[in-house]
């Protein structure tokens, strides 16, 4: 999977996007590079833009996504004092589970974050402006 941050610093956002095939390795080991960002910037914000993301996860999987990053952020924020930061993840199906459990998983952990098939809809989420 590829990934690309870009860094918003008077908003406090972090904008990401992904690409590739889906695999659960790869989702876990380019999260560190989004939780490195948030502790070196301060932010408070993360939108994750996965639409170019193609594969079908088992629910297995979703549920080891979901354990693993909401795990990966608790232990970041007692390690660095930074703010528990909001993620939108805007997907598409069969990427986006209809039925949430990936997210489910992670909100029942203590993370913040909410799985969007609309961008606009994860900007007002996290309380951003629209863009101009």
């Amino acid at each position: 999977m590829s990934l690309t941050l870009k860094l918003d610093p008077d908003r406090k956002v972090l904008f990401v996007s992904y690409g590739g095939e889906f695999t659960l390795a790869e989702a876990k080991d380019t999260f560190h590079e989004i939780l490195d960002a948030i502790v070196e910037h301060k932010l408070k914000k993360v939108l994750i833009d996965g639409r170019q993301i193609v594969g079908d996860p088992e629910p297995l999987e979703r549920f080891y996504y979901g354990k693993y990053v909401a795990d990966s952020v608790l232990k970041t924020v007692a390690r660095s004092g930074v703010e528990v930061p909001r993620f939108a993840y805007v997907l598409e199906e069969p990427v986006l589970d209809p039925m949430r459990f990936g997210e489910t998983v992670a909100v029942n952990r203590g993370m913040r974050v909410k799985a969007f098939d609309n961008i606009r809809q994860a900007e007002w989420w996290l309380g951003m402006s629209p863009r101009e």
